[in-house]
């Protein structure tokens, strides 16, 4: 008989019988009542006045029974905490039998009963089972932390508990290893600021090592905190991509794309000269096809993933656009975005298979999915300039289906068309105004209207055309009486002796007759514009209009990059960045990819110093340090001349988008920016400036200030033990443009000093003393003696390594005497360092990606106007000002003393004391030193 039976009852009295039958001696007796007792409360009948019979039934042998007691123990416990209390014996019992079974079973009850008064008893079997000999125990333990940490947190971290979880990494059985790195991150998820999964390198080996054997739940956790580490160079990324690659060929679709995350984060690091990188593009290709074989669902999940993957890397999935190929029976969103990734993939090599297949989907049935093929067919003419003229005739062939739809659609995108290649295929315009009369919808109206504005000279009617439009005016939606009002206008300056009445009518209808202010308001433009001038009209509105870009729809590149982190979660599918789904989001850190590695690699620089021993052979001269430095000061550093026109392309994939909405935003439609002292600006000014320019920068003016630069404090560079008892300590300091060397020299020796002087070694910036080394008076024994030694950067060039590193000689009556010293870079921030908003973009747009370097500054409390009034007293300058989504963004420029400009992006949030920081600098090399000056300044 089936357990339906525990459901039905016709007896009265039904909790006294239950409770008569839950005392009885006989097992089975027993354990049919708790079946009913768990029905009864299925189905949501109040059985909590059973409590204490049930928890009594807890002493028993049969695992079946415990089950039972414990499932009702976990839900009525919270609403009666004072009786759940009874239980707690018995799972500290339960905790020591000798069957793991129910060791386990035990743990995992005590992690679902949510109830403050039990928790702080439950630390000790706890503890035990953490330690337990079983792996089942244990790897169930370790997510019972997490629920406790979830319940008490003070309470795990006071218990230990979490130097346990981490201790489990290094377990030896994969599923316990996979647990605990599952409890830890849910635990950091909450907590971001701690620093709870401290990968090293060995604990990633542990990692790697239990990927292989664990269940592919673990996999997905592993390969989830494997994303988040961040490997100290490109070697070890290549290592972990090696091992990480097998799980690709998984059978569990989860799986496939947390490794395809892990991969496309660490391939950010490779160098794409490397042949692993060609080959792990290959290998990426099939297992992302294979996903498409599986049932719609997963299919969309997959394809949202893969349009991902598409914009940041197209190569991996060139060759295979056939498997994106529509099939008659897929669901309509899954045929949507297969048609969305056709477009992305689209090239000269295969845009004759993809138009033939566009045509093939206009003739569909299924409205949405025609509409979004025309379309797409406008897209390739688009992208793929060889394929325009094809496009248009396929195009044309449509629009003589007559089919409404169909029609309105064509010439949405052939607008488009003519946008982007202007004077080549306006012949086809007689054939849309044919269909003029049968276009009822609003986005094909305002198309129309503006192909007749727009080419009013090659149309001969084009006055009775929009005439016609005009009749009902006021039914039409806004969209298309904005494009008459605007179509009418430049027909009204192409033609104007024929047009006058039909201008004067819409100005009328649009200003007198409309309650839409946006239409009212162009129209009074217009108006006064023809009235006073009808010359900068012409200039206004018939001006040259700015190419359409190939690709509008692209996700912008910082929060593309973002998203890539989040593959094969829910963000990669809204494609949205979790904080904006998640309510109440404390735990949503943001993420972003490793900054490219191999560019600013001085390290690895074969030159060595020699030691000061082989120096001293020759005490004259300075020790020298491999080749001179060619490269670092024939680039081409200066930013672009000021003549430059900004391209007007929408930036590329890669580019690091300065401001959420596109580079673009910083400049605005006619070249001028608000001024940076725009807030003191004088009310009589009559014009409002549009866009709220003002709230983009809110900038803080000015240049050097004379406070000067941050200055270190003084530390030995040549201890007395070394130069036969002279002590020289020293820092260096920049004040009002000028560098100087402050020493003091302390004679520790019995005899006097005298007759001092100093030489520098070439070295990276041309560093070299400006005026000779003068200690007025003979140095006696125990006396000290402060001097500043001006320097220039008028010296011999040489790279060295590190870059700031400066070898001194100093010579006395005694002997000469070698040191080494480091110098911060911020000496070298001239106080022109401030450049011009539209040249800055013009330069970050210029310099290539691969220059880019991202770094953290931890542990800094200050807000976004106290780092920006500190770095400016260092020569740093903010040029603007921005907030995104509650974090503060500043762009800032600096230039070094033979010309190096440094373009810098620090995002800082509120609530976080990690700021990121983003170089972006002609000569890579730099930007290591440049972050270290920041992170002193800010320090300090």
């Amino acid at each position: 008989m089936t357990d339906s039976k525990y459901f039905t009852t016709t007896k009265k009295g039904e909790i006294f019988e239950l409770k008569a039958e839950l005392n009885s001696d006989k097992k089975e007796k027993k354990k049919e009542a708790v079946k009913k007792v768990i029905a009864s409360m299925t189905v949501g009948k109040d059985v909590s006045a059973l409590f204490p019979d049930v928890v009594n039934c807890m002493q028993t042998d049969n695992l079946e029974l415990k089950k039972l007691v414990y499932l009702y123990l976990m839900n009525y416990a919270k609403s009666q905490p004072d009786m759940a209390i009874m239980a707690v014996n018995t799972f500290v019992k339960d905790c020591e039998d000798p069957n793991p079974l129910i060791r386990a079973l035990a743990v995992r009850t005590m992690g679902c009963i949510r109830v403050d008064k039990i928790t702080e008893y439950l630390c000790e079997p706890l503890r035990k089972c953490l330690k337990d000999e079983d792996p089942y125990v244990r790897k169930t333990a370790a997510v019972c932390v997490a629920k406790l940490h979830d319940i008490n947190a003070q309470l795990v971290e006071d218990q230990g508990f979490l130097d346990t979880l981490k201790d489990l990494i290094s377990d030896s059985n994969p599923m316990v290893v996979a647990n605990a790195v599952a409890a830890l991150s849910e635990i950091a998820e909450s907590h971001p600021s701690s620093n709870l999964l401290d990968l090293n390198p060995q604990s990633i080996n542990k990692l790697l090592t239990a990927l292989n054997e664990c269940t592919e739940w673990g996999q997905i956790f592993i390969l989830d905190c494997l994303a988040n580490y961040m490997p100290k160079d490109d070697r070890e990324a290549q290592s972990i991509c090696e091992r990480v690659t097998p799980r690709l060929s998984h059978a569990n679709s989860a799986v496939v794309l947390s490794a395809v995350k892990v991969l496309m984060k660490f391939m950010e690091m490779l160098s794409k000269d490397l042949d692993y990188y060609g080959t792990l593009l290959k290998k990426l290709a099939p297992p992302l096809v294979t996903l498409l074989s599986a049932e719609p669902e997963l299919q969309y999940v997959a394809l949202r993933n893969i349009n991902l993957i598409v914009q940041k890397r197209p190569e991996i999935l060139k060759h295979e656009m056939k498997v994106f190929f529509v099939k008659y029976n897929d669901p309509i969103y899954v045929k949507l975005e297969k048609l969305d990734i056709m477009i992305r993939l689209a090239s000269q090599a295969n845009i004759a298979q993809v138009l033939a297949e566009l045509k093939e989907y206009a003739t569909e049935v299924d409205v949405d999915f025609v509409r979004k093929a025309v379309r797409a067919i406008g897209r390739c003419a688009i992208k793929v300039e060889q394929s325009a003229e094809r496009c248009v005739s396929t195009l044309l062939d449509l629009i003589q289906t007559k089919v409404n739809y169909v029609v309105q659609e064509a010439i949405v995108v052939i607008k488009d068309i003519f946008r982007k290649y202007p004077n080549k295929y306006e012949s086809v315009i007689a054939t849309l105004c044919e269909n003029l009369d049968s276009l009822d919808e609003p986005e094909a109206r305002a198309a129309m209207i503006w192909i007749v504005g727009e080419y009013a000279e090659r149309i001969d009617n084009a006055d009775e055309l929009l005439e016609s439009f005009l009749e009902g005016f006021h039914d039409e939606s806004t969209q298309v009486q904005l494009q008459l009002l605007t179509a009418i206008v430049k027909l009204f300056l192409k033609k104007p002796t024929e047009t006058q009445e039909l201008v004067q009518q819409v100005l009328s209808l649009a200003t007198q007759d409309s309650d839409n202010p946006d239409l009212r308001d162009r129209g009074y433009i217009y108006w006064r514009l023809l009235s006073t001038d009808p010359v900068a009209a012409k200039e206004v509105v018939l001006a040259e209009k700015p190419l359409i870009s190939e690709e509008t729809d692209l996700i912008e590149p910082t929060l593309l990059d973002e998203l890539i982190c989040y593959i094969g979660t829910l963000a990669s599918v809204y494609h949205k960045p979790p904080s904006a789904f998640v309510e109440g989001s404390r735990g949503v850190v943001h993420k972003s990819l490793p900054p490219r590695m191999g560019s600013s690699e001085s390290a690895e620089s074969p030159e060595a110093a020699p030691s000061a021993v082989q120096a001293a052979e020759q005490p004259a001269v300075i020790p020298t340090q491999g080749d001179l430095l060619g490269d670092l000061l024939n680039l081409d550093l200066g930013p672009p001349e000021s003549g430059t026109p900004i391209a007007t392309s929408t930036v590329q994939m890669g580019a690091m988008d300065l401001l959420g909405g596109g580079l673009d935003i910083l400049v605005c439609s006619g070249g001028t920016f608000a001024p940076a002292s725009i807030t003191t600006m004088p009310a009589k000014l009559g014009a409002p400036l549009g866009s709220g320019l003002e709230d983009l920068f809110k900038l803080t003016g000015g240049v050097g200030t004379l406070s000067g630069s941050y200055v270190a404090p003084k530390t030995v560079w040549l201890p007395a033990m070394k130069a036969k008892g002279l002590e020289i300590s020293g820092t260096f300091s920049r004040q009002v443009g000028s560098i100087s060397m402050d020493l003091v020299l302390t004679n520790k020796a019995l005899q006097v000093m005298s007759d001092f002087a100093i030489q520098f070694n070439r070295n990276s910036f041309g560093l070299a003393p400006a005026a000779p080394l003068q200690v007025h008076a003979p140095l006696a024994p125990n006396q000290s003696v402060e001097i500043s030694l001006p320097l220039n950067t008028v010296g011999s060039v040489m790279k060295m390594d590190p870059l700031n590193n400066l070898q001194v000689a100093v010579k006395n009556n005694i002997d000469v005497f070698y040191f080494s010293t480091l110098y911060p870079l911020h000496i070298l921030f001239v106080e022109d360092g401030k450049m011009e908003r539209q040249m800055f973009l013009a330069t970050w747009k210029d310099i290539p990606n691969e220059n880019e370097a991202q770094f953290q500054i931890k542990d800094c409390s200050l807000n976004a106007d106290a780092v920006s009034s500190k770095l400016q007293g260092s020569n740093i300058f903010t040029i603007a000002k921005r907030n995104v989504e509650g974090q503060d963004m500043l762009y800032q420029s600096l230039k070094l003393t033979n010309g190096i400009w440094v373009l810098a992006e620090l995002r800082i949030q509120p609530s976080n004391p990690s700021f990121t920081l983003s170089l972006k600098c002609r000569a890579p090399e730099v930007s290591q030193y440049v972050y270290q000056a920041y992170e002193t300044i800010l320090k300090n």
